[in-house]
This record gives structure tokens, C-alpha cells and sequence, in this order.
């Protein structure tokens, strides 16, 4: 190995001998270098800087892209009845046309920027010259045109953004492309709609909007002298942030137009003293109709788009939903109409407008959770010292009020049949409540969740007649906890049909059947039919709705209810095209999966009729005349911090949701914060309307009829033709006084045996049954009953009865409330706690189309 290592060297020494006198030469002609030399020298630097142009070429925008950025146009998304949603744009711009900008925008543009733009073909040499000698002697100057400014503007990923050699290339080679496919009236014309100003306005048209609130026409020679100003920094130059800097490059923008004959010099003397007078305001996009549905579909699109290779900002895509732009419209006035309503009664319970008087033990709370009060405690203060300058600050205390006691709604409708989403409202206002609570923000959902237990049950061969006794429940929990399920009212001790136990929302009946059925199942069927993003804890609690679950997910399960089993994934589009119209994506609608048997779902919509017909969702029909054939239950959680309502129909399905972004907040009304009264009638007003419209067929029916088997069938017909064959002949007889006695005795002794049980009933027995038997009264619209005085027990259930009262045998309605115990285990109380903050929700995985 050594003599090989020798070898190597001895070799090297030779070969760096042999070239020593070639380098020496080498070095003789550099330092006496001849005419001939020097000639070939500078005839290789243009010819190195050609071929390094002609290796860029393929590295700049092609001809096809600067065309296709000349028409670029971003894809509207439609409803499925046509109408315009939404247009997704990458910037806020609207283009306009040279001959609709004022022509003192284009002299004060080529005056400053480019007053040889006419002349030159996309390169000025003689700029460029002077730039770059400038730049060399220390005074760096920019040299670029208005086409390499737009080249710039219009590829600044392909031509770069670094101050390189490489980047000023790529700049004029786009620039000469530029010039060879566009007139310079189109290159005028792109660049101005281009051009960013800030504050998300990009374009001329934007800019005259957003600086002097007009339009691009309209601008003055001041106002286009102040815009094009701003060119040269947009930040520097801002007309807001630094008005006296704003004026000075204004005025030299009016010296320029001076120099280049576009204004006299007597004009500028005058105007150059003028003030500067901008009257400024943000330019939002239009949230649309549907603003919480169109940002979900950019997410789902965008993934879309890259997958097949478009552009969504673009490609002037024409995406069509499955959105129904009448039914949204009726969903959004339902829920601002309901969400004002209850906003009202949220000020007054809590004192909102006098920073939250009534609720000052929690404002404490609200205020050490805020950077101010960090900040104050970082600063050496202690607690109390912290929340008494904290509590001074009276804007402070009211932002935090107000933003907590705001009332948050939600609202979701689907066709059941198909999947298709007709409406969807994420929040009572986009422009304030961005965060989509439909598909977002993960609450607990009360007693919506009991349909999947007595789904559970009834598939495993229980009977809507089958009864609990109502009792005290104790149910022993990992840990040793134990779980005891209450409602309103005391154990009455009665047998309970499990028809009555779910339509008047019974939980220590719905806990009985939970420890029949068995929490893992419950919690199988509830993922099969649509709950399938969000975690359910498979406790015994979960029967009354503990772990936190979307609108989303539950409109979708009990649209596999509504469809008699059979669950369809919620889509969003139908249909995906080009500028041209031609179909580049078709969703067909998907064929259902029956996770739930049909007879079993039969079953349950039969029993959910009874929820709206005179259980705890009876408003439904008796307060906004809701006809048909509909079905459906209420939901409240513990403390009224979450009110829910899901009405089904064969051709629809809708839900709304009611609560406060932080579950520590409530309503503060055991009336108002029931789901029957926040947010049924969200869902009542909506359905209302959409049958006054004929958007829903009240004339549908759920095919509940079961079909009786073969065997029962042929037995049936037997037993008629035997009953047939030998009944004997009614003969008729003459009526008499001893009969008619005969006929009134059993019911005499009828009668005198329900006095007597009537009798030896107990106090409280009797007191409840008077009640059920008043009829109830029908709940003030807007303003709730005093917090003193005295109210009826029908105004604490979760819905009413039906005038006339309910049957003695049946059992009081409650509210659907889960007490403290009814959490299951610690982990659903941290998960409560969270999934409650929108800020700190875990966003839903990804949707279908």
C-alpha cells in the first residue's frame, strides 16, 4: 500500500512539472498582453453574455403563459340553481379597460416611470446605460421599463426576486417577449391592472377606490399624481401611513408631467400647494351568499386543481354546487333573525353594555386570559393589582364582553337522498364570525344523540312499546366513579315506553337502554351513519351526548335515518367545467350504504314522529305549522350551553346549533336555553318558509309501512277465510231501558276505580298530573319571562306539550341537560373544554366534493 501511495505522488510531481512552463507562459501574456490578445478578449465577453441569454430563453415565461396571464379569469363557483356564489379571486382586483382609467393616470405613469415607453421595445438602452453607471459609482438606480416592471409584476416566481445579473436577464428577455405579443396600449393596460397599492388592492381600479373612493376614471391629476407615486414604494410613499412623504413625491411626479409637456408650469405652481386629501377605505371582497360553504369549497377545489393540473385563480374554472341559492337565503334570515333575538336576551342576562355587570366573578376570569393581563404580571404587578388596572380599562372590558357574550348559531340542510348540501350558514355574521362552526367548532350534542341509542336498541330486536321503569340509576364507571343520570322531575316510579322515553327525552330511561345496548355498539352505529370525523368516548354517558361532535356529522347521520338506513356522504359539487363549458369533472351522486336496516330505521322514524307531535319538539307544528310528514329531536346540554334541533323530512334534513364560542357562557335562562327554544325555532322558520315555497314537498311521506312477510301474509288470508266461512248472523235486537243500564254498569265501575286509584295516589303524583293535564301556553317570541317570577313547568321542558295536555300515563317532558357526572370520565371533561374554543378546535378533516 505504501509504494502505491509513492507511486500516486511521484506521478502527480511529474504531471505538474510538465505543465509549469505552460503556466508560466501563460502568466507572460496576461501581464504583456498583445493586440491580438486583447482583441479576442473583448470579442468573447459579448459572445459569453449571447450564449448565457440563449441558455435563459428556456427558463423564461413562454409566449403561451404571457397570453394566458392577459386572460386570466378566476373560477366562479355557482348554485345549483344559478346563481353566482362566489369568484375565486387571489388578490382583490377588478380589471378595467384603458379607455375607463383617467388619461392623467397614464401621463403621470410614463412621465415618472418610463417617458421613452413609446419608443423603445421593451429595453431602454440608454436608461439601462445610465442606471448601471449610476449603480457602479455607489448611487444605485433602477433602470427597468414599464414592460419589465410588468414582466416583473406578472412572473415574479420564474424571473426571481434577487438583485442578480441572472434575474435583470430574465427580466428583458420576458420584456422583449412582452413587446412582441402585446400593443403598448395592452401593455398600458395590464400593468395598471396589475400594479399592487396595498391594503390588498391590486389595480388601478382598486386603488382609486381604496385611496379616494372613486373610480379609476374619476381621478383628478392630484389623485393619479399621488397613485403613481406610490410605484416607487408602496410602503414609503403610503398616502396613510406618511402623508408629508405621500405629497413630496407627488409633487415630483407633477414636475416630471411638467418636463414631458403633460402640464403647464403655471397648473403645477398650483396644484403643487394643494393638500393632500384622500378619503380611504378597505375594499373587502362581497362575503356572498354562501360565504362559510365557498371557504371550504376553495380547500377542497384547490386539491382539486392540483391534482388535474388547473389553476383555480386562473383557468376560469366553473365550478357548480349543489347549493340551493333559495334555501340558503332562507336559512341565513333564520338564523341573523333567531341569533338577534337571543342576543338580546345574552346582553340582559349578563350586562353586556355595562362591561358584563352581572357577571362579574367570570370577567375576572376573561381578563386573566388575556395578553394584557401577561403582560401586566410580566410587568411585576401582582394578580389583584394586574385585574384593578385591567378592570379601569373600560374599552378593554367591553371588547372582552362583548366577545364572549356574543351569540353564536349554526345551521346545515342536506338532501338525504343523495347526500347533496342545500344550505349552509357557519355563523350569525362572516364579516365577524369567520370561524365556520358547522364544519369547525366540535360542541357536545345533548340529547341529539339518543336516536342512535334506541337505533342500537331496536336493532337488536327491541320494541317501541318495551318499557324501563323510572327509577334512580346508579351506573358504576372505570375508576370507581359512579355516573347517576337525573331528569327535571323526581323517579315517578311509572313504566316508561321506550316510544315516550325518547319523545319526551327521558335520560334515566335512555341510561337504562344505554346499559342494555352497551356504549361500544352505540357507538359503532353512530361512526356508520355519519358520525365519522370526531372521537366518541364509548362511555355510558355518551347515551346523552358527552363527547363533542359538528353540525356536519350529525345532519349527515340523521340523514341516513331520514333515508331509511342508508348513508350517503354529504358532497358539495356536481359538476366541474371549463371557460368553454365544456364538463371537465362530473360527480354522480354516490349509491347509499345501508349501515342501519331498514326496518330498524323504519322503527325510529316512527318513534322520532312523536318527538314534534307532542314531545319536546312540538313547537314545530303547533308555533310555526310545519306540515307533512317530519320527524325529529331536541338537544340542550348541561347549563344551556349548547341548544341543538334536527328536523328529517323524505326530501330534506336540517339542523341548527346555539351556544357561545366558550362554554362557560350560557344563555343564563333554563326557558331560552333549551334547544327546543335557541334553536328549533332556527329550524322551524326555515322549514316554514320552504314549504310556503313549495322548495319542499309536504305531501312526501317516510315509507315506514312494513311490508309483512309471506308466511304472515298467507296466515293472514287463512284466518279471513275461516272468520268468514263460520261466523254465525248478527241478529238485530230492539233497544231497552234494562240494556242501556246493563250497558252504563262496567262504565260505572270503570269510573269508580279510577277515583279510587285517583285517591290513594300520592300529592306529588297528582300535582304533576294536573299539570300535564293543563293546556300549555304558547312562549313570548323575543322577551323571556322575569327571572322572579314564577313559570309553569311546561315553560322548563325542552319543547311543549300539545294544547290540551298529554296523557296521564305519559311522562313529563324534561330538558335534555346532563349534570356534571354525566361526563363519563376526566378525558370528555378536557375535551368539553376545548372543543369548545373555535380558536382551539381542531379543524375537520377534508370533504368530499
Amino acid at each position: 500500500m505504501k509504494r502505491l501511495i509513492t507511486q500516486f505522488f511521484e506521478f502527480c510531481a511529474g504531471r505538474l512539472a510538465e505543465l509549469r512552463p505552460v503556466a508560466a507562459a501563460a502568466l507572460r501574456r496576461v501581464r504583456r498582453p498583445t493586440r491580438r490578445g486583447v482583441a479576442l478578449t473583448c470579442a468573447a465577453l459579448p459572445a459569453l453574455l449571447f450564449l448565457y441569454v440563449l441558455i435563459l430563453i428556456p427558463f423564461t415565461p413562454s409566449i403561451g403563459d404571457i397570453r394566458k396571464a392577459k386572460v386570466e379569469q378566476p373560477a366562479q363557483i355557482l348554485s345549483a340553481d344559478g346563481k353566482l356564489l362566489a369568484e375565486f379571486k387571489p388578490s382583490n382586483r377588478e380589471w378595467v379597460k384603458l379607455a375607463d382609467i383617467s388619461p392623467h393616470v397614464v401621463d403621470a405613469l410614463i412621465a415618472t416611470e418610463d417617458h421613452r415607453f413609446y419608443q423603445h421595445f421593451g429595453l431602454d438602452w440608454r436608461r439601462t446605460a445610465s442606471a448601471a453607471l449610476h449603480t457602479f459609482s455607489g448611487d444605485r438606480q433602477g433602470g427597468s421599463t414599464i414592460t419589465q416592471q410588468l414582466a416583473r409584476n406578472l412572473y415574479p416566481d420564474e424571473i426571481g426576486r434577487a438583485p442578480t445579473l441572472t434575474r435583470k436577464l430574465k427580466e428583458a428577455i420576458t420584456a422583449f417577449k412582452i413587446e412582441a405579443l402585446y400593443t403598448k396600449s395592452e401593455i398600458l393596460e395590464t400593468y395598471l391592472n396589475t400594479v399592487p397599492f396595498l391594503y390588498n388592492a391590486y389595480g388601478i381600479e382598486m386603488a382609486a377606490r381604496t385611496y379616494f373612493d372613486k373610480s379609476a376614471a374619476e381621478l383628478n391629476v392630484l389623485e393619479s399624481a399621488t397613485l403613481a407615486g406610490m410605484l416607487k414604494g408602496n410602503s414609503y410613499y403610503n398616502p396613510v401611513l406618511n402623508p408629508e412623504r405621500a405629497v413630496q413625491r407627488r409633487n415630483i411626479v407633477l414636475a416630471q408631467m411638467v418636463k414631458y409637456g403633460k402640464l403647464t408650469p403655471a397648473a403645477y405652481e398650483t396644484l403643487k400647494r394643494r393638500p393632500l386629501r384622500i378619503d380611504f377605505e378597505r375594499q373587502t371582497e362581497p362575503p356572498g351568499p354562501a360565504p362559510h360553504f365557498a371557504q371550504q369549497l376553495r380547500k377542497w377545489l384547490a386539491a382539486w386543481a392540483d391534482r388535474n393540473d388547473y389553476n383555480i385563480y386562473s383557468d376560469g374554472l366553473v365550478v357548480r354546487t349543489t347549493i340551493d341559492s333559495r334555501l340558503q337565503a332562507m336559512a341565513t334570515q333564520a338564523v341573523v333573525w333567531q341569533g338577534n333575538q337571543l342576543q338580546g336576551i345574552a346582553n340582559s342576562a349578563w350586562g353586556a353594555r355595562a362591561g358584563c355587570a352581572n357577571g362579574r366573578d367570570l370577567l375576572q376570569v376573561f381578563l386573566r386570559e388575556t395578553p394584557d393581563y401577561r403582560a401586566a404580571k410580566d410587568s411585576g404587578l401582582t394578580d389583584s393589582e394586574a385585574l384593578k388596572r385591567l378592570s379601569s380599562d373600560r374599552n378593554l372590558v367591553q371588547t372582552v364582553c362583548e366577545s364572549k357574550t356574543r351569540v353564536q348559531a349554526d345551521f346545515l340542510a342536506l338532501d338525504p337522498r343523495n347526500g347533496q348540501i342545500k344550505a349552509w350558514v357557519g355563523s350569525r355574521d362572516f364579516s365577524q364570525d369567520p370561524f365556520d362552526h358547522v364544519q369547525q367548532a366540535r360542541r357536545q350534542p345533548g340529547s341529539t344523540f339518543k336516536p342512535f341509542v334506541y337505533a342500537a336498541a331496536f336493532e337488536g330486536g327491541a320494541k317501541p312499546a318495551d318499557t324501563f321503569v323510572d327509577k334512580p340509576i346508579e351506573i358504576p364507571l372505570a375508576g370507581g366513579e359512579i355516573w347517576r343520570p337525573s331528569d327535571e322531575d323526581e323517579p315517578s316510579g311509572r313504566a316508561i315506553s321506550l316510544r315516550d322515553g325518547l319523545a319526551y327525552s327521558r335520560n334515566r330511561i335512555t341510561a337504562q337502554l344505554m346499559e342494555t345496548v352497551g356504549p361500544a355498539k352505540v357507538a359503532r352505529l353512530a361512526r356508520a351513519m355519519g358520525v365519522r370525523d370526531s372521537e366518541l368516548n364509548p362511555v355510558p354517558s355518551l347515551a346523552l351526548g358527552t363527547s363533542p361532535v359538528t353540525l356536519k356529522e350529525m345532519v349527515s347521520a340523521y340523514g341516513t335515518i331520514a333515508n331509511l338506513g342508508g348513508y350517503v356522504e354529504p358532497v358539495m359539487v356536481t359538476r366541474i367545467e371549463d371557460r368553454n363549458g365544456e364538463v371537465l369533472a362530473e360527480f354522480a351522486p354516490v349509491p347509499p350504504r345501508q349501515e342501519l336496516p331498514a326496518d330498524t330505521a323504519r322503527t325510529l322514524v316512527d318513534v322520532m314522529r312523536d318527538v314534534v307531535s307532542r314531545g319536546t319538539g312540538s313547537s314545530i307544528r303547533s308555533r310555526f305549522g310545519v306540515r307533512g310528514d317530519v320527524a325529529g329531536k331536541t338537544g340542550t346540554t348541561q347549563g344551556y350551553a349548547d341548544g341543538w334541533f334536527i328536523l328529517i323530512h323524505p326530501q330534506l334534513v336540517a339542523g341548527a346549533w346555539v351556544g357561545f364560542n366558550d362554554s362557560r357562557v350560557t344563555l343564563r335562562s333554563d326557558y331560552w336555553g333549551q334547544g327546543a327554544h335557541s334553536a328549533l325555532p332556527i329550524v322551524g322558520d326555515f322549514f316554514q318558509r320552504a314549504q310556503r315555497s313549495r322548495l319542499v314537498d309536504v305531501r312526501a311521506r317516510f315509507a315506514t309501512e312494513q311490508e309483512p312477510g309471506r308466511f304472515a301474509e298467507l296466515s293472514g288470508k287463512i284466518r279471513a277465510w275461516f272468520e268468514h266461512l263460520f261466523a254465525s248472523p248478527v241478529r238485530p235486537e230492539a233497544p231497552s231501558a234494562s240494556r242501556d243500564a246493563t250497558r252504563r254498569a262496567p262504565a260505572a265501575s270503570v269510573a269508580s276505580v279510577a277515583s279510587a286509584a285517583s285517591t290513594a295516589s300520592t300529592a306529588s303524583t297528582a300535582s304533576t298530573a294536573a299539570i300535564e293535564l293543563q293546556p300549555l301556553p304558547q312562549p313570548p317570541l323575543i322577551a323571556p319571562a322575569p327571572a322572579s317570577a314564577p313559570q309553569p313547568a311546561s315553560e322548563h321542558v325542552d319543547g311543549q306539550a300539545p294544547a290540551g295536555g298529554v296523557p296521564a300515563s305519559a311522562p313529563t317532558p324534561t330538558p335534555d341537560d346532563i349534570t356534571p357526572a354525566d361526563a363519563g370520565s376526566a378525558a370528555n371533561s378536557a375535551a368539553n373544554s376545548t372543543a369548545n374554543d373555535p380558536v382551539n378546535a381542531p379543524a375537520s378533516t377534508g370533504t368530499s366534493p
